[in-house]
């Protein structure tokens, strides 16, 4: 029955030494103001690359490049061709094992449709017939992959070689191009993370190590009285932990601000693609992520730092003077 009292003692113990050095660490580093704001400077700093462009890589991704529409051709009809040679080609297009979709666009349908597209309706309606042509839209199946300009070719010579037909394009280079430069951007990121993450972990190492430096005097008399490493350590790795929080804040603050900046000239670029919408930022999950991960880069950089220095102190096989 004793032991419940004693328990909760030695934890209301340990969460107020816990609570001493997490507040008392923030207060150390507030009184190094200027230090302190260049090393959250270079943090944030590293944080914002890696951020920037996933941030920019996750707004592009949201244009609809329709993959599956990539080796669509389009098949220009000859001027006066009947409506049955037309349904009679879509016909014989839609049993072929090579093609997906087949759709058809009368040249009423596109007449209204460039109509509307264009802005151009009074300056249409002089015109004293419709110039536009039947045209079919041709998706060969399989989907986008290595073979599909192979596919989209052979398709593009059997459709040329029908009666009726005038011409044939197709052109999805620039799309396949845009999206394998997503796909290498993407691969990108996870480099630019593992890379300045630990640049952020030698910064704060390299920051706590100096610290550590500067109160040896202060560490071997809390030795001599008897500290056990842990709660010598505790100090250090807080700090760590607040240089990596305010660094990931930093990081939060200066994306944002630099989305202010780009938003106009990217969502024109969005818009250049048929994508309406606001630039998007980090949701809430990620900016939680990006603050933890800050917070436990800096924890890992002054564990490193505090543990190799310590090693350099002896007292009864522990702690001392060098």
């Amino acid at each position: 029955m004793s032991a419940g009292p004693g328990i909760r003692q030695r934890l209301r113990g340990w969460a107020r030494r816990h609570s001493y050095s997490f507040f008392s660490s923030l207060g150390a580093l507030m009184a190094h103001r200027v230090g302190t704001l260049m090393t959250v400077l270079v943090i944030g700093i590293a944080m914002l690359l890696p951020l920037g462009l996933y941030v920019t890589l996750t707004n592009l991704d949201r244009v609809d490049l329709r993959e599956d529409d990539w080796g669509a051709l389009t098949v220009f009809m000859q001027a006066g061709v009947s409506d049955e040679r037309v349904n009679a080609l879509a016909g014989v297009l839609s049993a072929r094992d090579d093609v997906g979709v087949v759709e058809t666009v009368s040249p009423e349908q596109g007449l209204g449709e460039f109509r509307q597209a264009s802005g151009f309706g009074d300056a249409l309606d002089l015109l004293g017939s419709n110039p536009l042509p039947w045209v079919l839209s041709v998706s060969p199946a399989g989907g986008a992959d290595a073979a599909m300009e192979t596919r989209a070719q052979a398709l593009a010579d059997f459709i040329a070689a029908q009666e009726g037909v005038e011409s044939v394009t197709f052109d999805f280079k620039w799309l396949q191009r845009f999206g394998r430069l997503l796909e290498l951007g993407r691969a990108a990121v996870s480099v630019l993370v593992l890379l300045f993450g630990v640049a952020v972990v030698v910064v704060v190492a390299n920051t706590i190590r100096l610290d550590v430096a500067a109160r040896t005097d202060e560490i071997e008399i809390m030795a001599l009285v008897g500290a056990w490493p842990g709660f010598i350590r505790q100090p250090f790795l807080y700090a760590g932990f607040w240089y990596g929080l305010l660094g990931g804040v930093l990081a939060m603050v200066m994306i944002n601000g630099a989305l202010i900046y780009l938003e106009g000239p990217l969502d024109r670029l969005l818009a250049s693609y048929g994508h309406q919408g606001d630039l998007g930022g980090l949701g809430i999950f990620e900016t939680f992520l990006v603050l933890l991960s800050g917070g436990l880069l800096g924890w890992v950089g002054a564990a490193v730092a505090v543990q190799r220095h310590l090693k350099t102190l002896r007292v009864g096989g522990t702690l001392g003077r060098r």
